[in-house]
């Protein structure tokens, strides 16, 4: 199934979380920090909302920051997605 966002909304799909620390030591699910990083899969076109021009700055490809308890979370085609407002986006993350 393909989504296609309205307006200034943004589908994410979260990063897998890496299992061993620097040191080499691995840590159990429970233990690992939740960071909330994502990777953009679909954008929505902007647009007028409330009364104010949004022009998208992210775009499919983009590993972002956003907020904790940001979006709606869903289950598409068995992997988990997020619905999230452009506003939520933090960061884009450059490596």
């Amino acid at each position: 199934m393909k989504l296609k966002p309205l307006f200034d909304k943004v589908v994410v799909k979260k990063t897998e979380e890496k299992e061993q620390t620097v040191g080499g030591i691995f840590l159990p699910t429970a233990a690992q920090e939740k960071q909330e990083v994502a990777v953009v899969v679909a954008v929505g076109e902007g647009g007028v909302i409330d009364g104010k021009d949004v022009k998208m700055v992210v775009g499919v490809g983009d590993k972002v920051l956003y907020s904790k308890y940001a979006g709606s979370t869903f289950k598409i085609d068995g992997e988990e997605v997020t619905i999230i407002k452009q506003s939520d986006i933090l960061a884009i993350v450059e490596e």
